[in-house]
C-alpha cells in the first residue's frame, strides 16, 4: 500500500494511482531520451485525425483488414522494459480526477512531511519518474517529481506520498 498515492482535495473524483503498474503504459515516456531529443508533440487530436486518415486511405486502397492476431500485435520491447528509465506525465491523472473550477495550486505531499506546492498550469507539465534502470523506485519512491525542462533531473523532488489539490 505504501506504492499506492492519492490525489484528493478540490477534485471531482477521488483516486489513487500506483506507479508499479506504469510500464505496461503506452504513454511512459522514456527519460534517458526525453529531455535531451527535441520535443515534437502534437495534439491528441491531430493524432488521431491523421492515423484515421491513413486507416481509411488503406481501406479504401486494400479493403478492410482483421483484427489483429497474435503474428501481427504489437510486440512490447521486453528488454527495453527491463533496462529502460521512464517517467508518466502527471496531466493525465490530473485529468481523471477533474480539478475543480477553483483549484488554484497542486501540492505534494512527501513522507518526511515537506511538501512542493505549484500551480495548476506548473502542475500539469510536471513528470512523475517511476523506474530507474529497468528497477521500482524502492528506496525512495514510489515516484520522483521532474520539472518539465529536466532542470531536476539530478536531484528530483523524491518520496511523493500524496496529492493534494487547492
Amino acid at each position: 500500500m505504501e506504492n499506492i498515492i492519492p490525489i484528493k482535495g478540490a477534485v471531482t473524483y477521488k483516486i489513487t494511482i500506483d506507479p508499479t503498474v506504469w510500464i505496461f503504459d503506452d504513454r511512459r515516456i522514456d527519460l534517458k531520451t526525453y529531455f535531451t531529443e527535441p520535443d515534437e508533440q502534437e495534439s491528441e487530436d491531430l493524432k488521431y485525425l491523421l492515423s484515421m486518415g491513413k486507416h481509411w486511405s488503406r481501406e479504401i486502397m486494400e479493403g478492410a483488414t482483421f483484427p489483429p492476431t497474435l503474428k501481427t500485435e504489437r510486440k512490447f520491447d521486453r528488454q527495453g522494459m527491463k533496462t529502460g528509465t521512464f517517467g508518466m506525465p502527471i496531466k493525465y491523472f490530473l485529468d481523471n480526477a477533474k480539478l475543480e473550477e477553483n483549484a488554484t495550486k497542486v501540492i505534494f505531499e512527501c513522507k518526511d512531511g515537506s511538501e512542493h506546492a505549484f500551480s495548476v498550469d506548473e502542475a500539469y507539465k510536471l513528470i512523475f519518474k517511476f523506474s530507474q534502470d529497468g528497477k521500482p523506485l524502492l528506496e525512495d519512491g514510489p515516484v520522483h517529481l521532474l520539472y518539465a525542462d529536466g532542470s531536476n533531473v539530478d536531484n528530483p523532488i523524491r518520496n511523493i506520498a500524496a496529492i493534494r489539490v487547492e
